[in-house]
């Protein structure tokens, strides 16, 4: 957990039974009046109504060929995954939804629209960075290749986490770029504006682990530009 004044941050595996557990755990013992979930409103909704987006022509359009495909297969690899380990994807977003809903507390969604971090990256993509990818892909299937194992029921050490990070803005800078910095400075924002217009008022922001430390680091930093300007009017 990382915390800012009134603001408490979880880091959590969206696959991870752990993580719901302790998502449902934190809620009763902050009782807090606002849940703030790494989502945007389609995806909130496809999870309450246990819904997965239709397939369409508009999807395409909005997405493009590219960013529809990278959806389709990410969204499968996830499902994939989440059956190994008996859960379904976005399980602990769900379950803290589910019980702000029940507490009857506010829910602020803080998340970047999906359609646009897909549409981004894939403006952002180089040729260089998808014959990594292949490269990559195909030594780890011949059994080539460096591998991070480690347990998809938990939410991976902190270490771990800032190595597949590293990795990531090195090897694939587009994808750190669109899927990692980019929506950061979105969330820290928008949490920022949420402790700002809710000063009394205790804030529990769930999102996806990796992103929690540099949240906290940028909303720092925001209220420390915040502070310096007022005080340059005073």
């Amino acid at each position: 957990m990382k915390y800012f004044n009134n603001l408490t941050v979880i880091g959590t595996s969206h696959i991870s039974k752990h993580s719901i557990k302790e998502v449902e755990e934190s809620i009763e013992l902050l009782n807090p009046g606002i849940i703030a979930l790494e989502l945007d409103g389609p995806r909130l909704n496809a999870l309450l109504l246990k819904k997965r987006p239709k397939l369409s022509i508009q999807m395409v359009k909005e997405l493009g060929i590219k960013g529809f495909l990278f959806a389709v297969i990410g969204a499968w690899v996830e499902r994939k995954l989440g059956k190994m380990v008996g859960t379904t994807p976005g399980s602990e977003m769900k379950a803290a939804a589910k019980l702000a809903i029940k507490k009857k507390l506010k829910i602020a969604l803080i998340d970047r629209d999906l359609r646009i971090t897909i549409k981004n990256l894939f403006k952002y993509l180089t040729w260089k960075e998808k014959w990594t990818f292949i490269k990559e892909l195909l030594l780890s299937l011949l059994g080539f290749g460096e591998i991070e194992r480690f347990d998809l029921s938990k939410v991976p050490e902190k270490e771990l986490i800032n190595r597949m990070i590293k990795k990531v803005k090195v090897s694939y800078p587009s994808f750190y770029r669109a899927l990692i910095e980019e929506r950061n400075i979105f969330m820290a924002k928008a949490l920022y504006n949420i402790i700002e217009n809710n000063k009394d008022v205790k804030i529990l922001a769930v999102v996806g682990a990796g992103h929690e430390d540099e949240i906290i680091s940028l909303i720092k930093k925001e209220a420390e530009k915040s502070s310096s300007n007022i005080q340059k009017r005073n």
